[in-house]
């Protein structure tokens, strides 16, 4: 007989964690949340439509969080339902979408509303993120957009020089009127949201709506963006591949993210099963 422990919510990071480096979520780890019966959230840097395929294979129906905490949605009868936003003042959007054409050249920009993911031009790095993120962008003019008032959850920057990279954030983080989240979260990837989207707060608002306690719940996460969910939870789950510098902060080290480690971590650590993963 198994003996199920006290976790009575799951909350998951997606790439590098849940899904294995292409980008895809395995049968194990479908397999070992379906069993485990266990309310499951995905946290993610990802829109909406970005989630929906694992959404759709996990049959999950919970509160699920993008943009990095900048929406909390669930989708109902195939469609995107939000129930709490944060998004970016437009005017600061435009601001930044014109200091990196005007000065940083090698740099791919592009920015997501609910529904769509505008992008001016398909050059190299947007080319990357349509096969990394699955989502089909928008590609359009900027200055009609910027005529209206957009409701924008994240802007995303990408460019593949190091020099490049780190001169974006420095002018970036200079730019910086305190409202802004502006993150590095791969080498290449530079990405804006709302001080207010944040991966914990979506945590504290599902936890809230269930009425759970802190003890109650357990995350997976490889990314120094996950350390605020790992921190406000009762167990916090590392992948082997996840940053060491966020190790410190685990309970629990599981396997990487090409072995099942989201599955792993279940049947080991949040249910009292061994296993042959």
């Amino acid at each position: 007989m198994r003996w199920v422990k006290m976790i009575k919510h799951i909350f998951s990071d997606m790439d590098g964690t849940l899904l294995n480096n292409a980008c895809q979520i395995s049968d194990g780890n479908v397999r070992a949340i379906e069993d485990s019966q266990i309310p499951f959230t995905l946290v993610s840097a990802r829109s909406p439509k970005e989630m929906v395929e694992v959404i759709d294979k996990l049959h999950l129906t919970e509160p699920q969080i993008g943009f990095n905490g900048g929406l909390i949605f669930k989708k109902v009868d195939g469609e995107i339902q939000p129930l709490k936003s944060e998004t970016i003042e437009f005017s600061e959007v435009k601001r930044i979408i014109q200091i990196v054409k005007d000065e940083f050249k090698l740099t791919s920009y592009s920015f997501y509303d609910l529904n769509n993911w505008y992008v001016e031009k398909l050059d190299r790095g947007i080319e990357y993120e349509i096969k990394m993120g699955g989502q089909t962008p928008t590609v359009t003019d900027f200055a009609p957009l910027f005529e209206q008032e957009l409701s924008v959850f994240k802007i995303m920057l990408i460019t593949f020089d190091e020099t490049e990279m780190k001169k974006l954030v420095t002018k970036l983080n200079k730019f910086n009127p305190g409202n802004l989240s502006i993150y590095q979260s791969t080498p290449t990837y530079l990405e804006i949201t709302s001080t207010k989207a944040q991966k914990h707060l979506g945590i504290e608002y599902i936890k809230n709506l269930e009425d759970l306690q802190t003890s109650e719940l357990a995350a997976f996460g490889d990314g120094l963006n996950d350390l605020s969910m790992l921190q406000n939870v009762g167990t916090p789950i590392v992948m082997e591949n996840g940053f060491e510098s966020l190790k410190k902060h685990a309970k629990y080290i599981t396997k990487d993210n090409e072995h099942d480690g989201v599955a792993y971590g279940i049947k080991q650590y949040l249910l009292n099963e061994k296993t042959g993963i």
